[in-house]
């Protein structure tokens, strides 16, 4: 193997210009080798196509906050392959979902106050589907992963 990293995304210090990244904290590469980043630091996801100099905002960049076009804290970032973008919200307690170039998502579960009941959750860390897709969600403040059918 190779002992030496190449920069695939960020790599021009701490920031929020598009060549940059800020408290980068979750990763998911495509089918195409495009790197989506989530930022804790800019509320955004960023898309970095493979070669790219600089990065796209997928999702947020309207500053923290929980309208749907912004995010708070956002952790574990998964993309289907339509490209729509899936968020856990972590600070809004809440799962977004982002469809391919939109300018604003959508709650798909959560987002009605941080909680322990079924439809609640609390500071979402991460997300994954399985081949039926089902979403599992990692309900961080609560101790539990939980399963929806979002169908």
């Amino acid at each position: 193997g190779e002992s030496q990293g190449t920069v695939v995304a960020g790599g021009n210090g701490s920031g929020n210009r598009l060549d940059q990244l800020y408290n980068p904290h979750y990763v998911f590469v495509d089918r195409d080798h495009s790197v989506y980043v989530s930022e804790y630091g800019n509320h955004r996801v960023m898309k970095w196509v493979e070669g790219a100099k600089q990065g796209i905002v997928v999702a947020g960049d309207q500053g923290q906050g929980n309208g749907l076009t912004q995010l708070s804290y956002p952790y574990g970032v998964v993309v289907d392959q339509l490209g729509t973008v899936y968020v856990a919200d972590a600070g809004n307690n809440r799962i977004m979902c982002w469809p391919n170039g939109a300018k604003q998502g959508s709650v798909i579960v959560g987002g009605n106050s941080g909680g322990g009941q079924s439809n609640q959750l609390n500071w979402p860390t991460g997300l994954s589907f399985d081949r039926h897709g089902n979403l599992y969600v990692v309900d961080y403040g609560n101790h539990r992963v939980q399963k929806f059918n979002i169908e």
